[in-house]
């Protein structure tokens, strides 16, 4: 390999027209602008939406629904899940996020009762259904809502 053969890696560089720079730089005069109206002059375009006076399509369409501002979404999670533990553990929502089942905790942590739960664990969470918290207790397990 030589000085005259290096070369720059595929897309490390990335060249800029050099506009207004002369007749002889093929961008010059206007700058490949045209000849006056809105686009060529500075700051000039309309804005993103804007169609020329006429209303614009995001006011044209109906709006629909309702967003509750205090609505409470809790992550959920079964109580087959919950075998993943060993006997007698102690599991709360930062274990249960430590471990991966949940990804993100929201607002809290919901125990539902589907599946079987073949461990004796006590759980920590935020809610939890009936049918969970007999099926806990049944395997003698204790729940503790925060």
């Amino acid at each position: 390999m030589k000085l005259n053969e290096l070369k720059y890696n595929e897309g490390a560089r990335h060249v800029t027209k050099r506009l207004g720079r002369g007749q002889g730089s093929g961008q010059g005069k206007t700058a490949g602008k045209g000849h006056k109206g809105q686009n060529a002059r500075s700051g000039g375009g309309v804005a993103i939406g804007f169609e020329g006076g006429q209303t614009p399509l995001y006011k044209r369409i109906p709006k629909r629904g309702f967003s509750n501002v205090n609505r409470v979404e809790y992550a959920v999670i079964n109580l087959c899940d919950l075998n993943k533990f060993e006997e007698g553990a102690n599991v709360t929502p930062e274990l249960l996020k430590e471990a991966g089942i949940v990804k993100k905790q929201l607002d809290g942590i919901k125990v539902l009762g589907n599946g079987k739960l073949e461990k004796t664990i006590n759980v920590t969470c935020h809610k939890i259904s009936q049918s969970a918290k007999a099926a806990i207790e049944k395997a003698g397990g204790k729940v503790e809502v925060i």
